[in-house]
């Protein structure tokens, strides 16, 4: 019984088989002879071609429009941020020491200037806290409202400097120190505000001025007693540095006075908060000679050279530099005068 009915479904197979293929001979002859027919296909064919150029076209334009846009809402969504993002500043990491950073600054043209720069670079720079002292009887409107809006956790201070103790127009920037008070108000701020059992940092003098690396401030957020590192563009040099030997520094790669004991800038050392805490007295002084602010400074810190920790690769590196912003010529004024009402 199932040998009959695989023999009766070979036979049907066979004919079905048979049947296509006469199906399909008949067929090929009737397109094979009908030249009309396959005119009519062809064109078809060359229309649904086209259809589909037409079509990729519109998605390529598509494309097109579409990174614009895209390229648009990029440039929209930065500057959305730019306005309203919060700053790494103010992202505080309690693992990481605070950096107390100490920046005199007085009223000029290129003031605002200075100051926005600087602190484009410290919104980059987490657990940060920014002391601005204006060399000012009282604190300007100016310095005042930047503050309030550059994103930077802040404390506004003003102590005026005497005339007899200032630069007068045309003195050379070396004949007197400048930011004396100014620093020495940050000082008293920080031990007066801060409680040495609690607050744990690092203080820094950042000069308003200045150009410094990212870098410069992961560098010192470690320092022990303090950190010292070159500083470029300074003293009439490519740059000064503390020379260093087996770790250790051992002298001062600088033009004057090498013989100091601490022959560093300003922008070349960081100091623990624990030792601003322990040596309360320490302050700069405007009764000290050239270049011997500083000195005079870790002298009275108690700080020896054995202390100091050499950072920015053992000080092969440079990360800061001694820029200063060329003053404004303004004796255009006189001719086309600027609207006073507007802000600089």
């Amino acid at each position: 019984m199932v040998m009959m009915t695989q023999s009766r479904l070979l036979c049907l197979y066979s004919v079905l088989i048979f049947l296509g293929f006469t199906w399909f001979i008949s067929t090929f002859e009737y397109f094979c002879n009908n030249d009309e027919l396959l005119e009519v296909r062809e064109r078809q064919i060359d229309t649904y071609k086209q259809q589909v150029t037409d079509k990729n076209r519109e998605i390529e334009n598509i494309q097109t429009k579409m990174q614009e846009y895209e390229e648009k809402i990029q440039r929209l969504s930065h500057l959305l941020q730019i306005k309203t993002c919060k700053p790494v500043a103010g992202d505080n990491d309690p693992t990481l020491p605070t950096l107390y950073l100490i920046t005199p600054t007085y009223s000029r043209l290129e003031q605002k200037a200075d100051l926005t720069r600087l602190s484009h670079t410290l919104l980059h720079v987490r657990n940060l806290h920014w002391i601005v002292v204006e060399d000012s009887e009282v604190k300007t409107r100016l310095v005042t409202n930047f503050l309030a809006n550059c994103g930077i956790h802040n404390t506004h201070l003003n102590t005026l400097t005497p005339k007899q103790v200032k630069l007068k127009a045309g003195d050379p920037q070396w004949l007197k120190p400048r930011g004396v008070l100014q620093r020495n108000a940050g000082l008293t701020w920080i031990r007066t505000a801060l409680n040495p059992s609690k607050n744990k940092g690092v203080v820094y003098f950042a000069d308003d001025d200045n150009t410094y690396s990212l870098e410069l401030f992961e560098e010192m957020r470690q320092t022990q007693k303090v950190s010292v590192w070159p500083v470029g563009i300074v003293g009439g040099l490519r740059f000064e540095s503390p020379m260093v030997q087996n770790g250790s520094v051992i002298g001062w790669h600088t033009f004057w006075k090498p013989e100091r004991t601490f022959a560093l800038d300003m922008a070349g050392f960081a100091v623990n908060l624990a030792i601003i805490f322990s040596h309360s007295n320490a302050v700069f002084s405007n009764n000290v000679p050239r270049g011997y602010l500083e000195n005079s400074l870790l002298l009275q810190l108690g700080v020896k050279l054995k202390d100091l920790e050499p950072r920015a690769e053992n000080c092969n590196k440079v990360l800061v530099w001694h820029t200063r912003t060329e003053k404004t010529k303004t004796k255009n004024e006189k001719i086309t005068p600027s609207d006073i009402n507007i802000e600089v």
